[in-house]
């Protein structure tokens, strides 16, 4: 019964997931979720108390694949190490079929609290994963700092803070300025070769293998 709950709960959420992808948040009914996965209404309000609730707990579902997404990138030792620490910071962009629709959700004024609980999931799941890394790069004699996991918490919660559009408004221009002063400082706080870090940023780009990342899922 457990296994059917959870199933039916999930299968609540991938309908609402590619509804919200195709009509918005604003254009999709209760309703329309039920017709789509075919069940009472009863059984809806029975795992959700409403429609605000399921995307909620879509958001709660994206969160902790972002971590799990961060943790199989950092594991993976056939990618070099450097590429491995930057495809970790890409892995925290939100991605779905409503990845959209869940960043308008998060950022409206009344969903504050959800937004602060994605941040907190960011900035106390990913330091652990990165400071793996760097740990690994300073055995290698590529890094040089005695505070691994402090260097990563405050890169981190730098990012998730001047790379969220609801605290700090930036042109494009000052987006791109921010991120290069941001890989420069943290080669600094590293202590690890100057441009090793840019110069495998732009061949990631250049090569068209990274997706823009600002090091934030809540842009």
């Amino acid at each position: 019964m457990r296994k059917e709950a959870e199933e039916r709960k999930s299968e609540i959420l991938d309908a609402a997931d590619e509804l919200f992808a195709q009509r918005g948040f604003d254009g999709t009914s209760t309703n329309d979720i039920l017709e789509k996965v075919g069940i009472a209404r009863g059984t809806l309000y029975y795992h959700f108390k409403s429609k605000e609730d399921i995307m909620d707990a879509l958001i709660e579902r994206y969160s902790l694949h972002l971590i799990s997404s961060a943790q199989k990138m950092g594991a993976d030792r056939s990618v070099p190490l450097y590429e491995r620490i930057l495809h970790v910071v890409m892995a925290l962009n939100i991605r779905g079929d409503s990845s959209k629709e869940i960043m308008e959700h998060i950022h409206k004024p009344q969903n504050a609290l959800m937004h602060q609980k994605i941040q907190r999931v960011i900035i106390n799941g990913v330091p652990p994963i990165l400071t793996e890394l760097i740990c690994e790069g300073i055995e290698q004699g590529l890094f040089n700092t005695p505070f691994p996991y402090e260097c990563m918490e405050m890169v981190i919660a730098y990012a998730n803070t001047v790379f969220d559009d609801d605290m700090v408004e930036l042109t494009n221009e000052e987006r791109a300025s921010r991120i290069q002063a941001f890989i420069f400082n943290v080669e600094r706080l590293l202590g690890a070769e100057s441009g090793s870090l840019m110069s495998v940023v732009m061949q990631m780009f250049d090569s068209g293998n990274g997706d823009r990342s600002d090091a934030s899922s809540t842009e």
